[in-house]
């Protein structure tokens, strides 16, 4: 679906285009297209190849998806991949993609499988005509730190659902739903870690020395770009860490939980074994056994047992085993 197909001049909106007149601007050296594509066909990608004169193998990895984030160079265009992470109302964490095709006059971008679309991107550009009038790289800058930008929500939203499940280990909840839940954190975690690494590793192509020549003078943009995927990824390892540390306390607290229930099945054996032994051997009845003939031996019996009993009592519940 195409959503806007824009031509700038000078950093001015000119107008909203057809697509079928794409290339007659796309040649003029002043102007620059912005054609934004929601869930493309393959016919409408076909339509964009040849007005933009787009590199096949870069059409052929937008049009499969699911590709890792990166940042190619075709000659004096550039192909971008970009992850983009988004959280639906129950809480699950949905992956998404942005293909972007950068020439000299041109930008095309491709969202796949991610509802927010980048509208209010546009917007802020088009209120800043002296960078907009930059070109394509700058728009590049804006979709990027867009993107960018939405991973703190995702990654800050995982660690108040991880605080949560800390407090619930240390509350007796179900150990079995702690871990699982912890489990689908770090699913969303490694979700995160895929979309950032690889990002942080091609954005140095466009933050060095050495940089395309649409993306000439962005240098610092993109910079900035990288200072904050720094920050996400070392908050992804301290999160990892915390979600390993927690696995590892719930399962202590299992443990515990399990010693303490042989304890008090060990007290209660206890409690039951001496009463045992001595019915055991008073109830063997020889004719020779003195208590056999006392009347007062039953309740005698009876009294030693609960005596012992409540001295075996005492001593577990002074070990705290009951």
């Amino acid at each position: 679906m195409l959503i806007r197909c824009v031509v700038y001049q000078k950093g001015q909106k000119l107008a909203d285009i057809d697509p079928h007149q794409i290339h007659e601007y796309v040649a003029q050296p002043d102007c620059f297209v912005w054609v934004a594509l929601y869930e493309p066909d393959a016919v409408t990608l076909a339509s964009m190849q040849e007005e933009f004169d787009l590199h096949p193998l870069a059409v052929e990895d937008a049009s499969h998806g699911e590709q890792r984030p990166k940042v190619e160079e075709y000659g004096d265009s550039l192909f971008a991949v970009l992850q983009m992470l988004e959280q639906d109302p129950s809480g699950d964490l949905r992956v998404g993609a942005l293909h972007m095709f950068v020439g000299r006059n041109y930008i095309l971008s491709v969202r796949k499988g991610a509802e927010k679309g980048f509208q209010d991107v546009r917007a802020r550009c088009e209120r800043e005509p002296e960078l907009l009038e930059r070109g394509s790289g700058y728009v590049l800058y804006a979709l990027t730190d867009a993107v960018v930008d939405r991973y703190f929500p995702v990654i800050q939203s995982i660690e108040s659902e991880l605080e949560r499940i800390e407090e619930q280990i240390f509350a007796n909840k179900s150990a079995r739903e702690s871990i699982e839940q912890l489990y689908g954190l770090k699913q969303k975690l490694t979700a995160a870690k895929h979309a950032v690494g690889p990002l942080l590793d091609a954005l140095t192509n466009l933050s060095g020395t050495r940089v395309p020549y649409s993306c000439a003078g962005m240098q610092e943009y993109f910079r900035d770009i990288s200072d904050h995927l720094q920050r996400l990824n070392q908050t992804i390892e301290s999160v990892r860490d915390t979600i390993a540390t927690a696995i590892s306390v719930n399962l202590s607290m299992i443990t515990l939980q399990e010693s303490e229930t042989m304890k008090r099945l060990a007290s209660y054996a206890a409690l039951i074994a001496v009463p045992t032994l001595i019915v055991g051997i008073y109830g063997m009845n020889f004719d020779y056994m003195p208590e056999t003939k006392w009347k007062y031996g039953y309740p005698f019996a009876l009294s030693l047992m609960v005596a012992i009993d409540a001295v075996v009592f005492y001593l577990l519940r002074k070990a705290k085993w009951v």
